[in-house]
């Protein structure tokens, strides 16, 4: 191009300038000329060092990784007609996997004539997602999927902020054991320290 729209090193607009000047104020700066927006007409060009932005670049990418969480989806499959304590072991799944940051598909499975009864499932999805909304949320609503219906409840934590507390409290549960074990050791050293008074005995007399 024989033109560039020029921005100086902290980002200040020098303006319209020709391919030339900008690569002669580039040299003078000891900067490199870096195209920024190929696509603009006139492309934009600013003055950086490159060696410098591919290093932040990438410093920055990596942080984004270590600091992105995947979500896991777990499954659990119900009846419509579930028993309460089968109902209950499967809604204890449900909330440890939303306390762990993960989303949970919950599924309605339908045999024979309990496909004609739609509405037993819909209440017991409803009911689950009541019984943990203080841990998750309907972030897909019920809907029918052949001889199942399913719905996803997600959690209102993030999977690094779950993380984090769990290993915040795994450090307080090993303090607090930590803490038990010394106190029962000094109580061990006192008791150790306090001995039975010894008793005088008088001598016996020689016989004459």
């Amino acid at each position: 191009m024989p033109e560039v729209r020029l921005v100086g090193p902290n980002g200040e607009q020098v303006g319209i300038v020709p391919i030339a000047k900008a690569l002669d104020l580039a040299r003078e700066s000891d900067l490199d000329l870096v195209e920024v927006a190929p696509t603009a007409r006139p492309p934009v060009a600013k003055l950086m060092d490159f060696g410098k932005f591919k290093y932040e670049s990438a410093m920055k990418a990596r942080e984004a990784r270590r600091n992105q969480a995947h979500t896991i989806i777990k499954e659990i499959k119900l009846r419509p007609k579930i028993d309460p304590h089968d109902y209950e072991t499967k809604k204890g799944h449900v909330v440890r996997f939303l306390k762990a940051g993960d989303k949970v598909k919950v599924t309605i499975m339908f045999r024979g004539r309990e496909q004609s009864r739609p509405e037993l499932g819909y209440r017991l999805l409803q009911r689950l997602a009541e019984d943990v909304t203080e841990l998750g949320y309907v972030e897909s609503n019920p809907k029918q999927d052949g001889r199942n219906m399913i719905m996803v409840i997600g959690p209102h934590k993030k999977k690094a902020e779950a993380k984090a507390e769990l290993a915040e409290a795994k450090a307080g549960a090993k303090a607090e054991r930590d803490a038990e074990r010394a106190s029962h050791a000094e109580d061990a050293g006192e008791a150790e320290l306090v001995q039975a008074p010894e008793t005088e005995t008088e001598p016996e007399q020689a016989s004459e």
